[in-house]
């Protein structure tokens, strides 16, 4: 097993991630020698952690709540990406350094505008939250020089903070759920943990312009409550953030192994999957 690089995710909790299995699949599709585990980290031993996996030779980690603000602190050189996010999923080792990146907001892309071929140039863009998730897709977002993004969080001076960041980006905009009332959205994409306590945020009606796409960047069994409500109020697509998870982890692997795999294929084997 010498010459099997190794790689991981790490976080906590971490038993239920797919990250291992997509991995796996990536691995077999391009013929690349490596072995992905997952690493339960005590939550106040982040870093010693991470040194042990290193000694270990581990050559990549991703990482998952509620380790990515640590991961920034603990690279030595931070992507462009990560510096903005401030956030950090993906460590890549094997230089003089810990290179910090943050792939979220390119997974994010990648399945809207590759896998469900929705143009986000000129889109008008509602973004809800501003928490470590927001702020790791807002870049890329705004690359795509989209006609605005507007940041709703229930906590306006977090979304008016993420506003001045990255104003310098592109048409980026903060607002209370109230001051939603009257206006309408091409993309709407959830990035709040609403989804994961069965809650909805507190949306208006009329929000879903025609041919509107709901984007959650949750996953999991069936229609969160904000898709279904999407569902309800005539979105013409609701779409769960499965394809994201897999497009985030093709970026990790093309900084790892300098291969691009193929995701379609594991985009389907985890759809037939039962979750």
């Amino acid at each position: 097993m010498n010459n099997v690089d190794l790689y991981a995710v790490i976080g906590n909790p971490v038993a239920h991630s797919k990250s291992p299995l997509i991995h796996a699949a990536f691995a077999r599709q391009t013929g690349q020698s490596m072995r992905y585990e997952a690493i339960l980290a005590p939550e106040h031993a982040f870093s010693a952690t991470v040194a042990s996996f290193a000694q270990r030779g581990g050559k990549g980690l991703n990482v998952t709540v509620p380790f990515k603000l640590e991961a920034c602190k603990l690279a030595d050189r931070l992507t462009e990406r990560a510096e903005a996010a401030q956030a950090v999923n993906t460590l890549a080792f094997g230089y003089n350094f810990i290179l910090g990146d943050n792939t979220d907001g390119a997974g994010l892309v990648r399945d809207i505008s590759g896998n469900l071929q929705f143009p986000l140039r000129a889109a008008r863009i509602l973004l809800m939250g501003a928490g470590g998730a927001a702020r790791g897709v807002l870049l890329p977002l705004l690359q795509h020089q989209p006609r605005m993004l507007m940041i709703v969080n229930r906590s306006r001076p977090r979304g008016n903070e993420l506003q001045e960041r990255f104003s310098r980006y592109g048409a980026v905009m903060s607002c209370d759920y109230a001051d939603l009332r009257g206006q309408q959205f091409d993309l709407v994409i959830n990035s709040t943990s609403a989804s994961l306590k069965g809650q909805l945020p507190a949306l208006p009606s009329g929000i879903f312009a025609e041919g509107a796409l709901a984007y959650d960047m949750m996953y999991g069994t069936g229609h969160t409550p904000f898709l279904q409500f999407a569902q309800e109020q005539g979105a013409a697509r609701f779409v769960d953030g499965l394809g994201m998870l897999i497009e985030q982890a093709a970026e990790s692997f093309f900084i790892w192994r300098g291969i691009r795999p193929k995701t379609a294929p594991v985009i389907e084997m985890l759809r037939s999957q039962p979750r």
